[in-house]
């Protein structure tokens, strides 16, 4: 008699009662990293020392022995070497194509005086075809001395043959030349839009300094990027998010032109981050007439969110508080342009919300997130209870009394820390040292039970999660002046700030079921560290590098790393 059937049916059965993982073993894995430090996330499993990855999704955490077996002759091998490993940074709060474009622009940020200023526009100008528009620059005044707002007298000798519209660093008030003006059809005579501003001479002629909604007339007439320019500056982007370690982003203005961009990398096979894309909130219904609700799309590109704005910045003084400015006293900051319409721009909340897409909402000031806590609270109340993941942008500057409602009305606080000693090197003279104990109040809401989103809000930021986390667990300003932290009680810790930015930011985007921590099932973005984060003095992550970047389980960025077989 054969019994060679029988003999493979009961193997079969055998095969069909180990356990999953135990089966996909035999095959291999697709790719393992051994002998490192993996911090997962995951508190069922916190700490490892391998890895492995099939299918684009992680197969097993554990031991170096545990993970060696998935090895076959096909499986590629990374040998940590120690190194330590964290899941994927997740980048809660980008603008994606402005940052990619801003790469190939004139580099103002680190720009010590106005001349340095001026003579870098002016070469940058030469450079351009007449007419082309000069763009991005991302200057900050605060580095002079005094730290003067530029004009554009400053600016027009060296630019006559193209107009000229270069934002400060915080994206809430930019600088035209009189070519610019002059296209954008200010004058003397046109009034301040609500919302906005047009910074005026003396004898009230306007010095090119316009502030938010003010600047959406030069916005106006700039000429639309065209298809590949979209491309070429996304796929900048994306290099610079691999080599950073950032495997998602939420991209806070992601306009349609800019969607097509991402789906075109998508279906060429090129887009090496996944998106999460927001629309205005003022244009709701374009995502709701179709049905489109929260979470639209797959893991590399969906929508969903929309972002509304409630004020300003610090920087520019257009921030919405209670009390005036210390060092502007006749004001205490702007509205935005829709918050100028509080019921406006309720009513539009109400209907997105009852849509099911998701809310975030800009605020900085201490009565922008005041006023937002509250209309959050409305929507909240008349649309019913669920699972709608309200956010605030920034939640920069906070009352005490406003912390404990992040926590209680389920409100997320996205929040960007490489801003804390960024601002934090003259934050004080605009609102006192007081207030400024609720500025980036990051041990105050985690302690308060709030989810932390962490991002960069590059172009606004370097989109760098390392100096972010730097950032949040040391609070040293930029200029050396504060080496124990800038209001040092909202420190947190190195664990802590790399959770905010990945489990929290995928929490944010409703996406912790699959990225955010390492677990077998969950999507293989992860990221290896030259150095150990964890245990290395936190000034020292100042210095850390990403020597890979891996998502879906593929090699998008490597640094001086050569896997072996």
């Amino acid at each position: 008699m054969n019994r060679l059937p029988a003999l493979l049916l009961a193997l079969a059965g055998f095969a069909a009662a180990l356990p999953s993982t135990a089966v996909r073993a035999q095959a291999g894995a697709d790719t393992i990293l051994v002998g490192g430090k993996i911090w997962t996330g995951n508190p069922k499993q916190p700490e490892a020392a391998a890895i492995a990855i099939l299918d684009g999704k992680v197969a097993a955490v554990g031991s170096d022995a545990d993970i060696r077996r998935w090895a076959s002759p096909h499986t590629h091998v990374i040998e940590l070497r120690g190194r330590r490993v964290v899941p994927g940074f997740n980048d809660a709060h980008v603008h994606f194509f402005d940052g990619g474009q801003g790469l190939a622009s004139v580099q103002l940020r680190d720009a010590p005086s106005p001349e340095v200023f001026r003579d870098r526009i002016g070469a940058f100008a030469r450079t351009l075809d007449k007419g082309r528009w000069v763009l991005n620059g991302n200057w900050d005044h605060e580095r002079w001395t005094p730290a003067n707002l530029p004009t554009r007298q400053l600016i027009d000798a060296v630019t006559p043959d193209n107009p000229v519209f270069i934002n400060r660093l915080d994206g809430h008030m930019a600088l035209a030349n009189s070519l610019a003006l002059k296209l954008a059809g200010i004058t003397r005579d046109t009034p301040d839009p609500p919302g906005g501003s047009i910074v005026r001479d003396a004898s009230g002629e306007p010095t090119g300094m316009l502030k938010d909604a003010a600047m959406n007339a030069v916005y106006a007439v700039i000429p639309e990027a065209s298809a590949d320019e979209i491309a070429t500056a996304l796929r900048a982007a994306m290099r610079n998010a691999n080599e950073n370690g950032v495997t998602s982003v939420q991209d806070m203005s992601a306009s349609p032109d800019i969607l097509r961009g991402y789906q075109r990398l998508l279906d060429d096979g090129e887009l090496t981050v996944r998106v999460y894309g927001a629309q205005p909130l003022a244009q709701w219904e374009r995502l709701a007439a179709p049905g489109i609700r929260a979470g639209f799309g797959n893991d590399m590109l969906h929508i969903g969110r929309l972002k509304g704005f409630a004020d300003g910045s610090l920087g520019s003084t257009t921030a919405l508080f209670f009390e005036p400015y210390l060092d502007a006293p006749d004001t205490r900051g702007l509205p935005s342009d829709e918050l100028v319409d509080r019921a406006a721009m309720l009513d539009d909340m109400l209907g997105a919300d009852a849509a099911g897409l998701q809310i975030a909402v800009h605020a900085i000031g201490d009565k922008a997130n005041a006023t937002i806590l509250d209309m959050y609270a409305e929507v909240a109340r008349r649309n019913g209870p669920r699972d709608r993941r309200l956010r605030i942008e920034h939640a920069q500057h906070l009352r005490a009394e406003d912390i404990p409602r992040f926590h209680a009305q389920h409100v997320i606080a996205s929040m960007q820390p490489y801003h804390a000693i960024d601002d934090g090197r003259w934050a004080d003279k605009r609102i006192g040292a007081e207030r400024a104990k609720g500025t980036y109040a990051f041990r105050s809401l985690l302690d308060a039970g709030a989810v932390l989103a962490f991002g960069s809000d590059w172009f606004v930021a370097p989109m760098e999660p390392l100096m972010g986390i730097y950032a949040a667990v040391t609070r040293r300003t930029l200029d050396g002046a504060h080496p124990d932290g800038w209001v040092p009680e909202q420190k947190i810790s190195v664990a802590e700030a790399v959770r905010a930015y990945t489990a929290g930011s995928a929490y944010a985007e409703s996406q912790e079921a699959v990225k955010g921590t390492l677990a077998p099932g969950k999507l293989a973005d992860l990221v290896v560290l030259s150095r150990d984060i964890f245990t290395i003095d936190p000034v020292a992550i100042a210095d850390t590098r990403v020597d890979a970047t891996l998502l879906g389980g593929k090699v998008v960025y490597e640094r001086g790393m050569a896997p072996s077989k």
